[in-house]
């Protein structure tokens, strides 16, 4: 059974940065997309970046998607057995609770209802 659990949230300064950790444990993690979504109070849950798998000698597939609200500014990787998501120049627009999710079916993508574990969520709050 595939678990997710995300670190590294906190409150920051604007301009400031984060870096969010995803821990995966108890299954094939290489195989398997990865993605982060966001959601903040009163909205919908959003596309923030996703990443394909890696083969067996660990070197992912090399293809990531970023959404153009933080292309530029957010940046998705991976090793093993952990997904990162580091965010500089944060917004306070950004603020929201951030949740990393796998596709055990393997779709590499920005849709939400492709991805079938997720983790707890970590919170992130840009203010001054």
């Amino acid at each position: 059974q595939v678990q997710l659990v995300e670190s590294g949230g906190g409150l920051v300064q604007p301009g400031g940065s984060l870096r969010l950790s995803c821990a995966a444990s108890g299954g094939p993690f290489s195989r398997y997309p990865m993605a982060w979504f966001r959601q903040a109070p009163g909205k919908e849950r959003e596309f923030v970046a996703a990443i394909s798998w890696t083969n067996s000698y660990g070197a992912y597939g090399g293809y990531t998607m970023i959404e153009d609200s933080v292309k530029g500014r957010f940046t998705i990787s991976r090793d093993n057995t952990n997904v990162f998501l580091q965010m500089n120049s944060l917004k306070p627009e950004d603020t929201a609770s951030y949740y990393c999710a796998a596709s055990r079916r393997g779709q590499y993508s920005r849709r939400d209802d492709d991805y079938d574990v997720w983790g707890q969520g970590t919170q992130v709050t840009v203010s001054s």
